[in-house]
C-alpha cells in the first residue's frame, strides 16, 4: 500500500509540474503573440528579426510591444510622444523613424511630434535635437506631409521674456522670481537665459499644452541621467500640473527599454519621494 501510495504522489507531482511548466510555456508564447500583434496594430507589417542577434531582438520584442505597450492607461498619442523624447535624451536615433511612424499611426499630428522633439532642445542640447529631426523629416517626406510645418512660435524677441517669466511662474511659483532677485550678479544672465529661452521660446509655443510639455520634460530629465535635481523639480511641477504620481510612474515605465534600469530606479526613488 505504501509503495502504491508513493507512487501515486510521484505521479500527482509530475503532472503539478508538467502544468507548471505548460503554464509558463504558454505565458512566453502569449508575451510574444501579444507583441507581434501590437507591432502590426502599430506598423501595419511584422517585425524584422536580424538573424545576427535574434534571441536580443526577440527578447526586446517581447519586452517593448508585449508588456511595456501592454501595461497601463497612457493614451497611444501620448505614449509614443514619451517614447521619443526619451530616445533623444538617451541617443536611441537608430529608433526615432519607427517610432515617429507610430506615432502618426496612432493619430499624433506632425506639429505634436516636432513640438516634443523641439522641447528636448533646451534640456538635452540642440545637437541631439537636430539629430532626431533629420530621422523624422524623412518619415513626413515618405508620408508626403509638407515641411516646413506652419510655426507655432507665439513670442517674439520683445515678449519672450515676459511670457516665458509668466509660463516658468504658473508651473513653478513665484521662487521663480526670488531666483531673479537673489541671483548674483555673475549668475543673473543665466535666469534670463532661462525664463527668455527654455520658457519664452518653447513653453509659450502652440501645439502642445503645458500639462503634456511638463510631462515630457520630466521623461527628458530622468532619461538623460545624471539631472536628477532638475527632474525632482520637474516632478513636483507635473504635480501641480495635473500629471498625478500615477500617471508619472506609467511614463516612466515606458522608457524602461531605452534607458535601462537605474535611471528608471531613479526616477521612481524621485516620484516616491513627492509629499
Amino acid at each position: 500500500m505504501k509503495k502504491i501510495k508513493y507512487l501515486v504522489i510521484a505521479v500527482l507531482l509530475i503532472i503539478s509540474c508538467s502544468k507548471n511548466l505548460q503554464n509558463q510555456l504558454n505565458n512566453f508564447g502569449g508575451i510574444t503573440m501579444k507583441a507581434n500583434e501590437k507591432y502590426k496594430e502599430l506598423l501595419n507589417r511584422d517585425f524584422a528579426v536580424s538573424k545576427e542577434d535574434e534571441d536580443l531582438q526577440n527578447i526586446f520584442n517581447n519586452f517593448v510591444y508585449g508588456e511595456v505597450y501592454n501595461h497601463g492607461n497612457l493614451e497611444p498619442k501620448l505614449r509614443e510622444l514619451i517614447t521619443l523624447v526619451s530616445l533623444t535624451a538617451s541617443d536611441g536615433n537608430n529608433m526615432i523613424a519607427e517610432h515617429v511612424e507610430e506615432a502618426l499611426n496612432v493619430g499624433a499630428s506632425a506639429i505634436e511630434i516636432k513640438e516634443a522633439l523641439y522641447q528636448c532642445a533646451p534640456y538635452v542640447g540642440f545637437p541631439r535635437v537636430f539629430t532626431v529631426l533629420e530621422e523624422a523629416n524623412k518619415v513626413f517626406k515618405d508620408k508626403d506631409i509638407k515641411l516646413p510645418l506652419q510655426s507655432q512660435a507665439t513670442v517674439n524677441e520683445e515678449t519672450r521674456f515676459e511670457k516665458g517669466l509668466s509660463a516658468q511662474t504658473n508651473i513653478f511659483g513665484n521662487i521663480i522670481l526670488d531666483m531673479h532677485k537673489n541671483a548674483p550678479e555673475n549668475l543673473k544672465h543665466i535666469q534670463n537665459y532661462l525664463s527668455a529661452m527654455c520658457f519664452g521660446d518653447f513653453y509659450t509655443r502652440e501645439g502642445l499644452d503645458l500639462k503634456t510639455r511638463e510631462l515630457l520634460t520630466f521623461i527628458m530629465l530622468i532619461s538623460l541621467g545624471g539631472a536628477e535635481p532638475q527632474a525632482t523639480s520637474h516632478a513636483k511641477a507635473n504635480i501641480s500640473m495635473g500629471n498625478d504620481k500615477d500617471i508619472l510612474i506609467e511614463a516612466v515605465t515606458q522608457c524602461i527599454p531605452y534607458i535601462g534600469y537605474p535611471r528608471t530606479l531613479n526616477a521612481i526613488t524621485i516620484i516616491n519621494g513627492i509629499n
